[in-house]
């Protein structure tokens, strides 16, 4: 619960290992650690050259929100199946000094309580990495996050093993077992464009879709009452024009800004980052 009567909460963009640009970002804000509060919308590592020296600051914050994104799955994958190095050999990444830190236990340990959603029902927030499926209310969004979390924690290593994939790109209430584990882990992290009913075009990293059944997951959520804060989708460059939705993946590790929302007034503070990658 976030007490907005006594502090400043600041939610911030994809990190992804831009340890500098988000000391910057915190300076710029004038952050107190002794009163505010910091959020982040997953992708805390990865692609930046600072995943270590990131991933370590959140995890000394006193209370952070913090839910996970792909990336964060990620690291959590290579140390967990740290012994079938064959299954991730084609995929580049920059989350080595994590796996060969003397904490990195530890480290992982802060990722694997993490949620996939946190929702704050008296101030009327929600924050997923990516967003959340036109066919699921927030509550029942909240109740598949618990529930995804929950097989992570319990059986992290089987968990990874089966969480990769884009199948199946539909939802039906009757999925069981791995397949409804990834569709759901696929939905708060990885989705971008959807169709009406929850058909996820998990290929498309673009702001444009030529298929006119697809469209931004948020657009299908006209209704939407409840304040819902993602990153994920940097070529949005945080515009998504949808009332209550706010897109703060601003493309910080591409040589964008590095952004913050500070709550309760919803307002936005950037700084311009050249040359991350």
């Amino acid at each position: 619960m976030l007490p907005y009567n006594t502090m400043s909460t600041y939610i911030i963009g994809d990190v992804q290992g831009c340890f500098d640009a988000l000391q910057m970002l915190l300076k710029k804000v004038n952050y107190d650690p002794t009163r505010d509060q910091l959020g982040f919308v997953g992708d805390l590592v990865n692609r930046g050259l600072q995943s270590l020296e990131t991933l370590r600051f959140i995890t000394q914050l006193k209370n952070p929100i913090v839910v996970l994104g792909n990336h964060d799955l990620h690291l959590m994958a290579l140390y967990f199946l740290r012994n079938q190095k064959d299954k991730f050999k084609h995929i580049d990444h920059t989350l080595q000094s994590i796996l060969n830190a003397d904490d990195c236990e530890k480290l992982i340990h802060f990722l694997l309580q993490q949620p996939f959603m946190y929702w704050d029902k008296k101030n009327n927030l929600a924050i997923t990495h990516a967003g959340i499926p036109p066919q699921w209310s927030i509550d029942e969004a909240f109740s598949h996050a618990n529930e995804i979390q929950k097989i992570m924690r319990d059986h992290p290593q089987q968990f990874f093993e089966k969480i990769y994939g884009n199948t199946p790109a539909t939802w039906r209430n009757d999925l069981t077992s791995w397949d409804r584990t990834r569709y759901i882990v696929n939905a708060l992290t990885r989705m971008r464009f959807c169709t009406k009913t929850g058909e996820l075009d998990l290929d498309n990293k673009t702001n444009l879709s030529s298929n006119p059944l697809f469209r931004p997951w948020f657009e299908w959520r006209t209704q939407q009452t409840t304040s819902l804060v993602f990153g994920h989708w940097a070529a949005l460059q945080g515009q998504c024009n949808q009332a209550h939705i706010f897109a703060i993946d601003t493309g910080c590790i591409w040589g964008g800004q590095l952004t913050a929302l500070k709550l309760p007034d919803f307002s936005l503070f950037g700084i311009n980052v050249q040359n991350t990658i």
